[in-house]
């Protein structure tokens, strides 16, 4: 089973259309304090396994991260938990800032 991927102009235009899904950012504590997306909701990696179950599996879930690697784990996880819906942002918040808002911090 292969992971679904969207791009982050993707993201952009269901944020823009104002489409109800959940943006999920699972980078460390110290990264979300440099820099988010606005609208994201925060769950760090290692406690998606104790959380995970709060998650609405009835919604469009994307799932950001630096670059994309982390996310991709975490996409794949919730699949195996039997999520459906669920996306990785590709190119992850770094993708963002080059593609979307270049006035982000990165790092």
């Amino acid at each position: 089973m292969s992971i679904q991927e969207i791009s982050v102009k993707a993201v952009k235009k269901l944020q823009d259309q104002e489409e109800s899904f959940l943006l999920l950012d699972i980078r460390e504590q110290w990264e979300r304090e440099l820099v988010k997306i606005e609208g994201s909701e925060f769950m760090p990696m290692d406690t998606v396994p104790l959380h995970f179950s709060e998650l609405n599996r009835s919604i469009k879930i994307v799932i950001y991260c630096h670059t994309g690697m982390r996310s991709s784990a975490v996409t794949s996880y919730l699949m195996n938990q039997g999520f459906e819906n669920v996306m990785n942002m590709a190119g992850g918040i770094n993708a963002w800032a080059l593609e979307i808002d270049p006035s982000m911090v990165t790092y």
